[in-house]
This record gives structure tokens, sequence and C-alpha cells, in this order.
């Protein structure tokens, strides 16, 4: 968004530690006191409702969050907000100047540092936000790579089948367990979905809502309901599924 000139800019902080969120907030109070921090994020869904509900002009984004990654908050963010990535890791600078990020703080970071970090998001505010397409693909490439579920293990009574995940059409959360549905089968897992949200791949499952995750193979279209609320048709299961706003960015860019 382009900053009123007559309103306080507003900030997102999204950062796992509780310690460097704090060490962050009173050192951003300090170099730029009109600056209200509007919200705080301890995980990558958190902050991307904070986009949603709060419309800040900056966001300061560790790369690394718990939950949905700060790749998948940085394009919820992409042209609605100037973004700062804050990250201990500095194999991400380049491209992160590149393609249109604000700044880029490495951990720890000094006084100096963030004051400068605050004079260029200064002199971006009363521009609109870049698009961070490029960053994007930069820093999914450079993600590290790790070995996702390929199964699950459903129960029939005495029997066990062994399914693999590309068989899966979407899990739904039920208490500290997990429905399982399948084309032709639904079952419970004893797995709760914040796990395999962990141990999926995010490129294959996506989260819609804070209880679901579908399998992108799965879905045949969108529609919305009569109150405009987006929802997945699936290919081979007749329900469709509701789409929580704070997941709906995923759609609008189809």
């Amino acid at each position: 968004m382009v900053q009123n000139s007559h309103e306080s800019p507003t900030a997102l902080i999204a950062e796992d530690e509780p310690l460097l969120r704090a060490e962050l907030r009173r050192a951003l109070g300090a170099a730029w006191p009109e600056l209200v921090v509007c919200a705080e994020a301890q995980d990558g869904f958190e902050a991307m409702r904070a986009l949603d509900t709060q419309s800040p002009d900056v966001v300061f984004l560790d790369i690394q969050l718990p939950g949905a990654s700060g790749i998948e908050v940085a394009r919820c963010a992409s042209g609605r907000s100037h973004v700062v990535f804050v990250t201990a890791f500095d194999k991400y600078a380049v491209a992160a100047f590149e393609e249109g990020a604000v700044d880029y703080l490495l951990k720890p970071f000094s006084v100096e540092r963030l004051q400068t970090a605050v004079s260029r998001v200064k002199q971006r505010l009363n521009s609109a936000p870049a698009t961070l397409n490029g960053i994007l693909r930069a820093l999914t490439a450079n993600a590290p790579r790790m070995s996702y579920l390929r199964w699950v293990t459903l129960r029939r009574g005495q029997e066990v089948d062994l399914v693999t995940v590309d068989e899966v059409c979407y899990f739904q959360a039920d208490h500290k367990y997990t429905l399982v549905y399948t084309g032709t089968q639904e079952s419970l897992i004893r797995k709760p979905i914040k796990e395999l949200i962990e141990e999926l791949d995010p490129e294959l499952f996506w989260q819609i809502h804070r209880s679901t995750l579908v399998n992108v193979n799965a879905i045949a279209g969108i529609s919305r309901d009569l109150r405009g609320r987006m929802r997945v048709r699936l290919k081979q299961r007749q329900e469709s599924l509701p789409v929580g706003e704070s997941f709906a960015h995923r759609f609008r860019e189809l």
C-alpha cells in the first residue's frame, strides 16, 4: 500500500523467537518512534492472518518460520506491503536486493544496520510495494531440500493399508487426530494436522483452511457460495471444501 503522509506508518513483525521478536520491536521503537507495530506473529499462519486483517505498510519478515514458511508469507505480502527480510542466513541477500525487497537484515543486526534499513523503508513508503515474484523463485530454489512424507498407514478393522500421499485427496483435522480422504475411503490417523503440515511437500499439499490440507492434483476447480466465500471442488469426491480467507491468496493468483 502507499502510505498516507497524515497517518503513522504501520508494521508487522514476523519472527518465531520471542526474545528476537521483542528485541526487534524495541530497536524499531528507538530507531523509528513514529512507527506503529500493529501486529506480531510467531509463525507463518499468524503472519498471513495479520496481513489480511491489519494491512501493514511494512513487514519485518523472518524467512524461516514454522507453519507456513516466510516464503509463503512473502508471497502473500507481495505487492501489498514493503518487505524487509530478517534471517540468520546470508545466501539470499543478493536476490533480495535484486528483486525488490526493501532491505535484508542479518541476525544479529547492529543498531546502525537497523537504522539503515529504516531509512530505506522510509524512502519507499510513498511508492507502491514491489512485486516479489523474482525473489520468491530464488528463495524457493535455495531453500534446503528435505525428505517429505510419502505414505500414510490407514486402518480398516483388522486390516492395514499403506496409501501413498499422491492417493490422498485431502487431510482434515479432527481434534488430536486427522481424517484422511482418498477417492474411495475415509480413515482416521493418529497424527495431528500440525505435524502433517511440516511433513508434507508444500508444493503438493496446500493448506486452504486452518484444519484442511488439499492435494493440488485432486482439485477440480474453485467456486463461490451465496455469500461469496471461496470453496474448492474435488475431482474424485462430491463434497467441496471451504477456503479460509488467510489462504485465499493462492487461488487469486491463478
